[in-house]
């Protein structure tokens, strides 16, 4: 489990496909976020969970499978790339941002970027099945990134980037027409769920009656 707290912004140096999956390679440079790193660890990588395979000095790798590379831009990563880059959480730390999982629900298009004088403005737009998990001043992560929803459209939404976010995650590289990665607030998903339940009568209706009870016995 993640916060969207970004701890740095790594680097990719490698990128091999293996059996239709990807073996990436990303460098961390200095960063003593991730100098105790080790095999097996998850770490976030724009949003996606991944599990570390290799480590060495300033650096850490991981396999991307088929189902994430379907849901996620890590196909898109090239040598050069710029990562987001965010440890799993420990019971202690401060959950600065919101739970995220990790597990990305889509991947969706920048659609356009507003400077406001000490802010910008980010309008994404996302596929109509996620609109139950999206509320206005509601959590989502964009490319790992923990960001509250400003304005709330059909099928889009915004989020306001203060300057230090911008300046310290791969934000500052988006344009209209980028892909990033989305995860919608798992809570959101939960109460979404159990409110489909209610309104559908085959995921509440028990199939054990009194009829069912006879015909097996009881």
């Amino acid at each position: 489990m993640f916060t969207g707290i970004i701890k740095d912004v790594g680097r990719v140096s490698g990128v091999t496909r293996r059996n239709g999956g990807l073996l990436l390679r990303v460098d961390y440079g200095n960063a003593t976020e991730f100098s105790g790193l080790s095999i097996d660890e998850s770490v976030s990588l724009n949003g996606a969970c991944q599990t570390v395979v290799a480590v060495g000095d300033g650096w850490f790798e991981v396999q991307s499978v088929e189902e994430t590379l379907s849901k996620t831009t890590l196909g898109s990563f090239r040598h050069g790339s710029q990562v987001n880059l965010e440890r799993a959480i420990r019971p202690l730390d401060r959950l600065g941002g919101h739970f995220v999982l990790g597990h990305v629900d889509c991947a969706a298009v920048v659609q356009e970027i507003r400077e406001l004088g000490a802010s910008r403005e980010l309008w994404i737009a996302f596929p109509d099945r996620f609109t139950p998990f999206i509320v206005s001043a509601g959590s989502i992560t964009i490319d790992g990134i923990s960001l509250t929803v400003a304005k709330l459209d059909t099928l889009r939404f915004a989020v306001a980037i203060i300057p230090y976010t911008f300046a310290h995650t791969t934000l500052h590289s988006l344009k209209p027409g980028s892909q990033v990665n989305l995860e919608f607030d798992i809570l959101g998903k939960y109460v979404a769920r159990q409110l489909a339940a209610r309104s559908s009568p085959e995921l509440t209706d028990s199939r054990i009656d009194e009829v069912w009870l006879r015909e097996n016995g009881f």
